[in-house]
Protein backbone atom coordinates (compact mmCIF):
# COMPACT_ATOMS: atom_id res chain seq x y z
CA UNK A 1 0.00 0.00 0.00
CA UNK A 2 2.74 2.46 0.97
CA UNK A 3 4.77 1.52 -2.10
CA UNK A 4 1.81 2.27 -4.35
CA UNK A 5 1.28 5.63 -2.62
CA UNK A 6 4.94 6.58 -3.01
CA UNK A 7 4.84 5.74 -6.73
CA UNK A 8 1.69 7.87 -7.05
CA UNK A 9 3.43 10.78 -5.31
CA UNK A 10 6.43 10.51 -7.60
CA UNK A 11 4.13 10.47 -10.62
CA UNK A 12 2.29 13.58 -9.40
CA UNK A 13 5.56 15.38 -8.67
CA UNK A 14 6.85 14.60 -12.16
CA UNK A 15 3.63 15.73 -13.80
CA UNK A 16 3.14 18.97 -11.83
CA UNK A 17 6.73 19.94 -11.16
CA UNK A 18 8.24 20.97 -7.85
CA UNK A 19 5.45 23.43 -7.10
CA UNK A 20 3.42 20.70 -5.40
CA UNK A 21 6.16 20.03 -2.87
CA UNK A 22 7.68 23.50 -2.98
CA UNK A 23 8.80 25.71 -0.14
CA UNK A 24 6.49 27.03 2.53
CA UNK A 25 4.07 29.64 1.33
CA UNK A 26 3.98 33.25 2.40
CA UNK A 27 0.69 34.69 3.63
CA UNK A 28 -1.32 36.98 1.43
CA UNK A 29 -0.86 39.84 3.89
CA UNK A 30 2.91 39.49 4.05
CA UNK A 31 5.24 42.32 3.08
CA UNK A 32 8.54 42.21 1.26
CA UNK A 33 10.65 43.29 4.25
CA UNK A 34 9.57 40.45 6.56
CA UNK A 35 12.69 38.52 7.66
CA UNK A 36 13.01 34.92 6.56
CA UNK A 37 13.43 33.77 10.18
CA UNK A 38 11.55 35.54 12.94
CA UNK A 39 12.17 35.30 16.65
CA UNK A 40 9.73 33.23 18.66
CA UNK A 41 8.41 34.91 20.84
CA UNK A 42 7.94 37.79 18.42
CA UNK A 43 7.96 41.40 19.65
CA UNK A 44 5.24 43.56 18.12
CA UNK A 45 4.54 47.27 18.74
CA UNK A 46 2.29 48.28 21.59
CA UNK A 47 -1.21 49.11 20.33
CA UNK A 48 -4.82 48.46 21.24
CA UNK A 49 -4.91 45.05 23.01
CA UNK A 50 -8.27 44.08 21.52
CA UNK A 51 -7.00 44.76 18.01
CA UNK A 52 -3.83 42.70 18.60
CA UNK A 53 -5.79 39.80 20.06
CA UNK A 54 -8.32 39.82 17.22
CA UNK A 55 -5.50 39.64 14.69
CA UNK A 56 -4.03 36.64 16.51
CA UNK A 57 -7.41 34.90 16.60
CA UNK A 58 -7.98 35.59 12.90
CA UNK A 59 -4.60 34.12 11.94
CA UNK A 60 -4.75 31.03 14.17
CA UNK A 61 -8.30 30.32 12.99
CA UNK A 62 -6.94 29.99 9.44
CA UNK A 63 -5.01 26.90 10.54
CA UNK A 64 -6.83 25.36 13.52
CA UNK A 65 -10.12 25.31 15.39
CA UNK A 66 -9.81 27.18 18.67
CA UNK A 67 -10.69 25.23 21.81
CA UNK A 68 -10.07 27.76 24.60
CA UNK A 69 -9.37 31.47 24.59
CA UNK A 70 -8.33 33.73 27.47
CA UNK A 71 -8.16 37.19 25.92
CA UNK A 72 -5.49 39.83 26.40
CA UNK A 73 -7.23 42.39 28.61
CA UNK A 74 -6.78 45.26 30.99
CA UNK A 75 -7.79 44.69 34.64
CA UNK A 76 -7.52 47.60 37.08
CA UNK A 77 -4.88 49.27 34.97
CA UNK A 78 -2.81 46.09 34.58
CA UNK A 79 -2.52 44.36 31.19
CA UNK A 80 -3.07 40.62 31.65
CA UNK A 81 -1.47 38.00 29.38
CA UNK A 82 -3.68 36.26 26.82
CA UNK A 83 -3.54 32.54 26.05
CA UNK A 84 -5.13 30.45 23.32
CA UNK A 85 -5.23 26.69 22.74
CA UNK A 86 -6.56 24.83 19.71
CA UNK A 87 -7.99 21.40 19.11
CA UNK A 88 -5.57 18.82 17.67
CA UNK A 89 -5.97 18.61 13.92
CA UNK A 90 -5.05 15.75 11.61
CA UNK A 91 -2.35 16.85 9.19
CA UNK A 92 -3.55 17.64 5.69
CA UNK A 93 -1.97 15.81 2.76
CA UNK A 94 -0.61 17.04 -0.57
CA UNK A 95 -4.03 16.23 -2.02
CA UNK A 96 -5.54 18.94 0.25
CA UNK A 97 -3.63 22.11 -0.67
CA UNK A 98 -6.51 24.31 0.57
CA UNK A 99 -5.85 23.27 4.20
CA UNK A 100 -3.20 25.33 6.00
CA UNK A 101 -2.24 23.16 8.98
CA UNK A 102 0.61 21.50 7.04
CA UNK A 103 3.09 23.74 5.25
CA UNK A 104 4.02 22.73 1.68
CA UNK A 105 7.18 20.67 1.37
CA UNK A 106 8.45 18.04 3.81
CA UNK A 107 5.65 18.64 6.34
CA UNK A 108 2.92 18.11 3.73
CA UNK A 109 4.65 14.98 2.44
CA UNK A 110 5.13 13.61 5.95
CA UNK A 111 1.42 14.08 6.72
CA UNK A 112 0.61 12.23 3.48
CA UNK A 113 2.69 9.17 4.32
CA UNK A 114 2.01 9.06 8.07
CA UNK A 115 -0.83 9.83 10.48
CA UNK A 116 0.18 13.22 11.87
CA UNK A 117 -1.70 15.70 14.01
CA UNK A 118 -0.83 19.19 15.26
CA UNK A 119 -2.00 21.48 18.04
CA UNK A 120 -1.19 25.15 18.60
CA UNK A 121 -0.73 27.09 21.83
CA UNK A 122 -0.37 30.88 21.55
CA UNK A 123 0.52 33.36 24.28
CA UNK A 124 0.45 37.15 24.02
CA UNK A 125 2.04 38.99 26.94
CA UNK A 126 3.07 42.63 27.55
CA UNK A 127 6.82 43.20 27.61
CA UNK A 128 8.06 46.73 28.35
CA UNK A 129 6.54 48.85 25.57
CA UNK A 130 5.77 45.91 23.23
CA UNK A 131 3.81 42.68 23.07
CA UNK A 132 5.50 39.28 22.96
CA UNK A 133 3.66 36.76 20.79
CA UNK A 134 4.76 33.15 21.35
CA UNK A 135 3.48 30.47 18.96
CA UNK A 136 4.02 26.80 19.81
CA UNK A 137 2.83 24.13 17.34
CA UNK A 138 3.13 20.61 18.73
CA UNK A 139 3.39 17.71 16.31
CA UNK A 140 2.49 14.07 17.07
CA UNK A 141 2.64 10.75 15.24
CA UNK A 142 -0.16 8.21 15.63
CA UNK A 143 0.97 5.00 17.35
CA UNK A 144 -0.82 2.00 15.85
CA UNK A 145 -0.58 -1.64 16.79
CA UNK A 146 0.10 -2.46 13.13
CA UNK A 147 -0.23 -0.70 9.76
CA UNK A 148 -3.84 0.27 9.23
CA UNK A 149 -5.90 -2.20 7.16
CA UNK A 150 -2.99 -4.68 7.16
CA UNK A 151 -4.15 -8.31 7.14
CA UNK A 152 -0.84 -10.03 7.88
CA UNK A 153 -0.53 -11.01 11.53
CA UNK A 154 -3.86 -9.51 12.52
CA UNK A 155 -4.73 -12.52 14.71
CA UNK A 156 -1.39 -12.53 16.56
CA UNK A 157 -1.51 -10.94 20.00
CA UNK A 158 1.26 -8.56 21.11
CA UNK A 159 2.85 -8.76 24.55
CA UNK A 160 5.16 -5.74 24.42
CA UNK A 161 2.57 -3.25 25.65
CA UNK A 162 -0.38 -3.00 27.99
CA UNK A 163 -3.60 -4.82 27.21
CA UNK A 164 -5.42 -3.43 24.16
CA UNK A 165 -9.14 -4.15 23.96
CA UNK A 166 -10.31 -5.64 20.68
CA UNK A 167 -14.04 -5.08 21.10
CA UNK A 168 -16.19 -3.62 18.30
CA UNK A 169 -13.40 -3.46 15.75
CA UNK A 170 -13.17 -5.03 12.35
CA UNK A 171 -10.41 -7.50 11.70
CA UNK A 172 -8.46 -5.15 9.42
CA UNK A 173 -8.71 -2.09 11.68
CA UNK A 174 -5.56 -1.31 13.64
CA UNK A 175 -5.75 -0.60 17.37
CA UNK A 176 -4.70 2.92 18.29
CA UNK A 177 -2.17 2.91 21.12
CA UNK A 178 -1.80 6.68 21.43
CA UNK A 179 0.25 9.52 19.98
CA UNK A 180 4.03 9.86 19.90
CA UNK A 181 5.37 13.43 20.41
CA UNK A 182 7.56 14.62 17.54
CA UNK A 183 8.46 18.02 18.96
CA UNK A 184 7.48 21.34 17.41
CA UNK A 185 6.60 22.24 13.83
CA UNK A 186 8.90 25.25 13.32
CA UNK A 187 7.78 25.84 9.72
CA UNK A 188 4.15 26.39 10.69
CA UNK A 189 5.17 28.52 13.66
CA UNK A 190 7.18 30.75 11.35
CA UNK A 191 4.33 31.05 8.87
CA UNK A 192 1.90 32.18 11.57
CA UNK A 193 4.45 34.65 12.93
CA UNK A 194 5.20 36.04 9.45
CA UNK A 195 1.53 36.69 8.78
CA UNK A 196 1.05 38.33 12.18
CA UNK A 197 4.17 40.44 11.67
CA UNK A 198 2.85 41.61 8.29
CA UNK A 199 -0.61 42.50 9.62
CA UNK A 200 0.56 44.33 12.73
CA UNK A 201 3.47 46.07 10.99
CA UNK A 202 1.19 47.36 8.25
CA UNK A 203 -1.17 48.79 10.87
CA UNK A 204 1.75 50.50 12.62
CA UNK A 205 2.85 52.01 9.30
CA UNK A 206 -0.65 53.35 8.64
CA UNK A 207 -0.74 54.95 12.08
CA UNK A 208 2.61 56.63 11.44
CA UNK A 209 1.65 57.91 7.99
CA UNK A 210 -1.81 59.11 9.04
CA UNK A 211 -1.45 60.29 12.65
CA UNK A 212 -4.46 61.01 14.74
CA UNK A 213 -5.52 64.62 14.24
CA UNK A 214 -7.82 66.53 16.53
CA UNK A 215 -10.12 69.07 14.96
CA UNK A 216 -10.42 72.21 17.02
CA UNK A 217 -13.86 73.73 16.96
CA UNK A 218 -13.95 77.34 15.91
CA UNK A 219 -16.52 79.96 16.76
CA UNK A 220 -18.03 79.67 13.26
CA UNK A 221 -18.37 75.86 13.60
CA UNK A 222 -19.99 75.92 17.02
CA UNK A 223 -22.15 78.93 16.34
CA UNK A 224 -21.09 80.72 19.54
Amino acid sequence: MRGTLIHLLLLLTTATGCGLLGPARVGVDSVADVPAQLENPLNVPMMDPDFVWNQVVDEVDNHFRIRSEDRLRMIEGVLIEGRMETYPRTGSTIFEPWHKDSTPGPEKLHATLQSIRRQAIVRVSPYNDTYRVEVVVLKELEDLQQPEYASVGSSVQRYDNTLSRQQRRTQLEAARLGWIPLGRDASLEQEILRNLHAKLSSMTTIQEVVPHQTIEATDDQTGY
